[in-house]
């Protein structure tokens, strides 16, 4: 299996790739960013070790870039930066895991080898339907050029109808996953709140993204149309 390792802490970096080569690994590593991103980019890796606080472009950048590349081979950040705002930024923009420095070298290559065993499927950032596009880590909604301000109820709603497009969901299932657990309120909230998203995302721009499957639920048609 072939690593990149994009450190730029030499010392550091080489310590990694030294291990990792002792345990099977193939270990390429950059020393910065651009030179990290040409690398994941253009060369064929199963894995890639990043360091957030890097010089050239930063870590957090070269994961939007990959990203929007469509490039998802699977991202371990390794990082002193350990605050939960930075984990959870990381994350968002499309890193698989986040270990913190100082870091046991055992727990690095066990996190490796789930992330391998779990491969690399393709998971967009961004939500996309048609012209319809929601980023969940920037908060974002926009129908081709124009901004959709959603509430914070709306904005969960049709991420969850984005990452079930073209599949049936129940209330039941909208109202697990979408509404706090042991909701004991009316169902019908469901319906009111699919008619808020129909009037912001469809009724503007002339189209019926969102369906109602009677008897069944609803199904965002990934087309966006």
């Amino acid at each position: 299996m072939r690593v990149l390792v994009i450190e730029d802490e030499r010392g550091l970096a080489a310590a990694i790739a030294h291990g990792l080569a002792a345990e099977g690994f193939v270990a390429d590593v950059a020393h910065d960013g651009v030179d990290g991103l040409w690398r994941a980019v253009h060369e064929p890796h199963d894995a890639i070790v990043l360091d957030l606080m890097i010089p050239g472009i930063s870590g957090y950048e070269m994961l939007k870039r990959l990203r929007a590349a469509s490039v998802w081979t699977p991202v371990l950040i390794l990082t002193a930066k350990d605050g939960e705002y930075d984990e959870a930024d990381a994350l968002d923009l499309g890193a698989d895991d986040y270990l913190s420095k100082p870091f046991s070298y055992v727990v690095l290559v066990a996190h490796l080898r789930a992330l391998l065993r779990r491969g690399a499927p393709a998971r967009p950032a961004v939500l996309e339907a048609g012209d319809l596009a929601l980023d969940p880590a920037r908060r974002r909604c926009h129908r081709a050029d124009q901004e959709i301000s959603l509430t914070a109820r709306e904005f969960t709603l049709l991420e969850f109808l984005l990452r079930h497009a073209d599949e049936v969901v129940s209330k039941t299932d909208i109202l697990d996953h979408v509404w706090e657990e042991n909701f004991d309120g009316d169902t019908n909230v469901v319906e009111v709140y699919i008619g808020y998203l129909r009037r912001k995302i469809d009724a503007p721009f002339g189209r019926q993204t969102i369906e109602t499957v009677r008897g069944a639920g609803y199904r965002l048609q990934g087309s966006g149309r």
